[in-house]
């Protein structure tokens, strides 16, 4: 493939070309958000099959059948299991992405995805099988473990093998996979909610067995990032493998810093702890706080639980199914136009605009509900129900081409080497601690705030677009090792955090009189 270019350094440029291995590597490596994504769609379109309600949840079963005894609308589908079934897959994510951690560290970003593909294929069999609500379960912390995994592993993967200049179009591919799994499981949903005999929602969850063995086939073909090569002493081979990815010989000067951040990595004993110094605090800070927010923006409530909502709001099962396959195609088709603008536009420019566009969506959505949706009358009218749909879809848009990818590829690119795996790791850790937080509470706080849902998450949206446009510095076009010097030793706060970092890595006073404590001249 045609497109070499040189990328310009402080400390030279690294030539690289836009080379076959690199983007077969990066679909195949992106199939892990394929199945992360399919999981989220299809949870939400089963737990609103009746079948699957009377075999496992026969309360909300009832109260759906019996609209008597419902006492608002809105509560439904209010059930701590139910929401369980949806949350226990993020709280088994969430302790696995410690193992995985010390995995993707210790034995390298491959064995990390091929234990992620294989953690999933046990969960498609226990959720297709399930004949009871433990076994249910237990196939949903399979697959927990196989997000913990995956989301370690994939976006570290996608960031150290591309190129600078399309590093973050090429990240991207991971959520754009999420949205196409999610699509595809609405899609699935849509069909198997008509078969007869009550068993489509085991097809749905069966159907998951895709995605996971191409994830595990992915991990047997891809080559092993140079990044982790080089850390864990394998240096002829990373340089070779460096060669294959840039398509070129001259590689030197992009081996040399590979090698000696590697060279500071080995000299952290103790990641984690290292991940609290001061120096680390700007990408921690970062890091956590993305993740917050782009669990507070809404999307997973309203992407888990799309086709409960729209039947909740009066559009009935099919109608619901439906809305859901077209806030799908907006999701997948938005994710793409990240793609092409991320490393043009800059992060910054699409996080503001998006939140915008979400705060406003929202506040839309809010007001519409709270004039047509009262407790025992969810009858919005076809004008007001199309409305809806397009203010989710305005909504889903905004987030598929800003929070929802960039939240995975700022923190990925940000981290330096050596606690580039525990920063993910913590990364990986806060986003499913708070994915948990909102599948496991929304239904609830869907009961009691009523059409406020949806102001409640516009309020976040609001404070976290001020928290970009001040805190938030442009990482685009910026080589991954570079970040440090150039990024945040730039920025007009977090450079006060640098003043204890040279550009060797040690700790120490203020270096040659350079106030951000690196010295730029004494660069390889």
């Amino acid at each position: 493939m045609a497109g070499g270019f040189a990328v310009g350094t402080a400390g030279g440029e690294f030539e690289a070309k836009i080379t076959p291995i690199v983007i077969i590597s990066c679909i195949m490596a992106a199939t892990g958000g394929l199945m992360f994504g399919y999981d989220v769609g299809i949870s939400g379109g089963v737990t609103q099959m009746p079948p699957f309600l009377k075999k496992f949840f026969p309360v909300v079963y009832r109260k759906t059948e019996q609209e008597a005894e419902i006492t608002s609308y809105y509560c439904k589908y209010d059930n701590q299991g139910l929401q369980l079934f949806t949350s226990s897959l993020y709280l088994a994510g969430l302790t696995a992405t410690f193992a995985a951690s010390f995995t993707t560290r210790k034995y390298g970003r491959r064995p990390s995805m091929l234990i992620a593909g294989v953690f999933f294929i046990i969960g498609v069999i226990l959720n297709a099988a399930a004949q009871d609500l433990a076994m249910l379960i237990l196939g949903r912390i399979s697959l927990g473990c196989e997000v913990g995994f995956a989301n370690q592993a994939v976006p570290l993967f996608l960031s150290e093998i591309a190129p600078t200049r399309i590093r973050g179009g090429l990240n991207i591919l991971f959520q754009l996979n999420i949205t196409i799994g999610i699509l595809f499981a609405n899609l699935i949903n849509y069909g198997t909610n008509k078969i007869t005999g009550g068993w489509g929602w085991r097809l749905s969850l069966g159907l998951a067995g895709i995605p996971a063995g191409l994830l595990t086939l992915g991990a047997l073909l891809v080559v092993e990032t140079p990044n982790s090569l080089v850390e864990r002493g394998h240096l002829e081979e990373g340089k070779a493998v460096l060669r294959r990815i840039r398509g070129t010989d001259n590689v030197e000067p992009e081996f040399l810093e590979l090698v000696e951040a590697s060279r500071v990595a080995k000299e952290v004993k103790h990641p984690f702890r290292n991940l609290l110094k001061r120096r680390n605090r700007p990408q921690l800070v970062i890091a956590v706080a993305l993740q917050i927010f782009q669990q507070f923006t809404g999307i997973n409530a309203i992407m888990f639980y799309a086709p409960v909502l729209f039947n909740t709001l009066g559009f009935g099962s099919d109608a619901a199914l439906y809305s859901s396959v077209i806030t799908g195609a907006v999701n997948v088709v938005s994710t793409v136009v990240s793609i092409y603008s991320v490393d043009k536009l800059g992060r910054r420019m699409l996080l503001l605009e998006a939140g915008v566009q979400m705060f406003l969506a929202q506040v839309v959505i809010a007001i519409v509900l709270g004039i047509k949706v009262k407790d025992h009358n969810s009858d919005l009218g076809k004008g007001f129900a199309i409305l809806v749909v397009i203010m989710v879809c305005t909504f889903v848009s905004a987030f598929a081409w800003s929070w929802g990818p960039l939240g995975w590829l700022i923190p990925s690119e940000t981290f330096p080497l050596e606690t580039r795996s525990a920063g993910q790791s913590v990364t990986v850790c806060t986003n499913l601690l708070f994915t948990f937080v909102i599948a496991q509470a929304f239904l609830s706080m869907l009961c009691h705030f009523k059409f406020g849902i949806f102001l409640f998450f516009a309020g976040w949206v609001l404070f976290m677009s001020i928290f970009v446009l001040f805190l938030l510095p442009e990482t685009k076009n910026i080589p991954i090792e570079e970040m440090t010097e150039r990024v945040w030793g730039q920025h007009w706060l977090w450079k006060r955090y640098m003043d204890d970092y040279h550009i060797d890595g040690t700790d120490g006073a203020k270096k040659n009189g350079h106030s951000n404590g690196y010295d730029p001249a004494s660069r390889l």
